[in-house]
């Protein structure tokens, strides 16, 4: 696939495109060929290091110093608060924020003097109060390069902020961490390029600042004649030097923009990943066998022997435990808004969340995280209502899809992180974090980063992560869709045997059968954000309630109005069922396709539903084969026959059938 914006060979530039863009080069380039043209080379060590030159480089330094310093004080907040949280008036600050960019330098300094000069608005209390005079003094020109360069460090970072997705920010609190921990622990290092290209022309733009410093601060020798006001000054009698000094901003500034390289909004880039030594078929192995559940950690003052941070020596299980493990938290939870229903669970319980896309089931799971105002949950874990508690408080543990490791720290530091967020020593956390890797069998990976894992090796990564965090609700969004059948076994294997001892209760949404089936105590089916269903495995798959459960399971599933002989389907036709329900109520018919015989001409004998088809399409289902039938009197069929029926009765798309369902193999349940 080729890549936006490079031309492909034998295509022609066209003329009318091309010389105004030469043009536009030619004029941007005039200027700076002219300063290297006119540089007297000879003279230029002598003219940078005459006394004057020498003294307002270092009061450049110093001023476009302190402006970054200033900056990354006042900026990196505001950049955050534009980026992440909407209030009124956000337009008007984001333009107050771009106005010094495309302000008149001059005019800007007049501002400053009008607001913080002797006779403006607040200089007279500055002055009054602290004894603080702005205008003519080193930190009045500070505060002109601040106001004139503070805009590029907001711009550019807050792209940055804009370009990260909010889940790891989420995922991090989830785990236990303060907005000002995941702030610093998660948000800045990842945004880390956009502060850095931020700052770089920041410092550049304080740098090179003529007109507000001028209007503000003046032109005094030493205190406020910085690099840019001394080349104004030797303009008028040294011109040659004007020129050498101007040289060294140039070289200054296309220093900054070549080690930048264009990335001026900083938005965060994708890490490739490293070069990883072969280590064999790792996902498709068995876990290794699982040490029994652990015994309560000991109290967190408690004194005993630490390790020392730097030791990472794997521990048995049995020193490790999460909080659940020593109590437990069954669930009740009251959800309002788009998603409506009111959840109870015992502790120990695992609750598959099913559904079609739409239904509400994200929904869920961020409103017991209270992360949405789509929906509200009045949360009650064990004794403690949680319903009033930030996330960060509320020790509910998210599994994103994707897992959401954070790129910047290793598996163990992830692992740990939770941890750390709680207030736990750093060696005691790196322990139980590797513990809990071994357990789920990537402990030989805690040095490996995110982008470094396989998709299977980073899901175990991010659950442990999860478990670890001594969670008393853990909410698992389909945390095994990224995998491939093989690691997905192994994986859910895994955490079947984690849930087992897990003292509060887990939710999981899923869109596949078996990790409904195989992983979960209950069943919830939601559509249209209310509860549809909620009853054990084994009712779920006998007696769906909902035609896209029905379908998920592999089932032909009908929806109707009953009559005293079955169904009145919706879209027309009829089904007789050997247990009608009452007749006038909405409901579904079941059908598995195993039950649904198909032959070439109209069958003779028992079955009550007989009807006409034509054979749409044939796929392979294990050691079977699913065909579809349509016809102009039921809804859509599938049957399930075996490779020698087909070959059989010879069938092929377009094919015209005849298919049979026993009333005694038809199901239909109320809706």
């Amino acid at each position: 696939m080729k890549r936006a914006g490079v031309r492909t060979p034998g295509a022609r530039v066209p003329v009318m495109l091309a010389v105004p863009a030469l043009l536009a080069v030619a004029f941007l380039a005039l200027p700076l060929i002219g300063v290297l043209v006119r540089t007297e080379w000879g003279e230029l060590a002598g003219h940078l290091g005459s006394p004057g030159t020498v003294q307002a480089l270092k009061l450049s330094l110093l001023v476009s110093c302190w402006a970054l310093g200033l900056s990354l004080f006042l900026g990196v907040p505001l950049a955050w608060l534009l980026a992440r949280v909407p209030f009124p008036g956000k337009a008007v600050v984001r333009s107050l924020v771009l106005l010094p960019m495309v302000l008149p330098p001059t005019v800007g300094g007049v501002a400053l003097l009008l607001a913080f000069g002797r006779r403006g608005l607040l200089g007279p209390w500055l002055e009054s109060a602290f004894g603080i005079t702005l205008p003519f003094h080193t930190s009045g020109a500070v505060l002109a390069a601040t106001f004139v360069a503070m805009p590029f460090l907001v711009i550019s970072l807050e792209g940055a902020l804009g370009g990260l997705r909010p889940r790891y920010e989420e995922t991090a609190a989830s785990l236990g961490a303060s907005p000002v921990r995941v702030f610093l622990t998660v948000t800045l290092p990842m945004v880390a390029p956009g502060l850095i290209a931020g700052a770089a022309l920041t410092w550049a733009r304080a740098l090179g600042e003529f007109g507000a410093t001028i209007t503000f601060a003046g032109n005094l020798p030493g205190t406020t004649q910085t690099l840019p006001l001394q080349v104004y000054l030797l303009l008028q009698d040294e011109p040659e030097a004007a020129t050498s000094v101007s040289l060294l901003l140039l070289a200054i500034a296309m220093a900054v923009l070549i080690a930048l390289r264009g990335r001026w909004t900083g938005t965060p880039q994708e890490r490739r990943p490293r070069p990883t030594p072969p280590t064999g078929p790792e996902d498709a192995s068995p876990s290794p066998s699982l040490p029994p559940s652990p015994e309560p950690l000991p109290a967190q003052g408690a004194t005993e022997s630490r390790e020392s941070e730097g030791d990472t020596k794997p521990v048995p299980s049995s020193h490790i435990a999460p909080e659940s493990g020593t109590r437990r938290w069954p669930l009740h939870a009251e959800v309002t808004g788009f998603t409506r229903l009111v959840l109870d669970a015992d502790a120990g319980t695992t609750i598959a969340v099913v559904g079609p896309n739409g239904a509400g089931k994200t929904t869920l799971l961020r409103a017991l995280l209270g992360l949405t105002p789509r929906a509200h949950a009045a949360l009650r874990l064990g004794e403690t209502d949680v319903t009033g508690l930030p996330p960060h408080r509320r020790r509910v543990a998210w599994v994103p899809q994707d897992g959401a490791l954070f790129p910047h720290l290793t598996a163990l530091a992830n692992t740990a992180y939770g941890l750390r967020a709680q207030g736990v020593p750093r060696a005691e956390a790196r322990r139980e974090a590797r513990a809990w890797l071994d357990r789920l069998g990537v402990g030989h990976l805690a040095h490996r980063r995110p982008a470094q894992l396989s998709g299977g090796q980073a899901q175990r990564v991010a659950l442990a992560r999860a478990l670890a965090a001594r969670p008393r609700l853990l909410v698992l969004d389909e945390p095994l869709a990224a995998l491939d059948q093989t690691t997905r076994a192994h994986v859910r294997h895994t955490l079947r045997t984690h849930l087992a001892g897990f003292g509060g209760v887990c939710l999981i949404v899923t869109h596949d059968p078996v990790e409904a089936v195989s992983l979960a105590d209950r069943v919830l089916v939601l559509d249209e954000g209310r509860a549809v269903q909620d009853a054990p495995p084994a009712e779920v798959t006998r007696h769906p309630r909902s035609p896209w459960v029905a379908r998920m399971l592999g089932r032909n599933a009908w929806p109707g109005t009953t009559t005293a002989d079955g169904l009145a389907l919706a879209g027309g036709g009829a089904l007789v069922a050997a247990d009608p329900l009452p007749p006038g109520a909405e409901a579904l018919a079941v059908i598995p396709p195993e039950a649904v015989a198909v032959h070439r001409t109209r069958p003779a004998g028992s079955p009550r539903n007989v009807w006409p088809g034509t054979v749409r399409e044939i796929t392979a289902s294990g050691s079977r084969l699913r065909v579809l039938v349509t016809s102009d009197r039921v809804p859509d069929l599938v049957a399930e026959i075996t490779p020698q029926a087909a070959a059989e009765l010879g069938l092929a798309d377009g094919v015209s059938v005849w298919t049979s369902v026993k009333a005694t193999e038809a199901t239909v349940v109320p809706l």
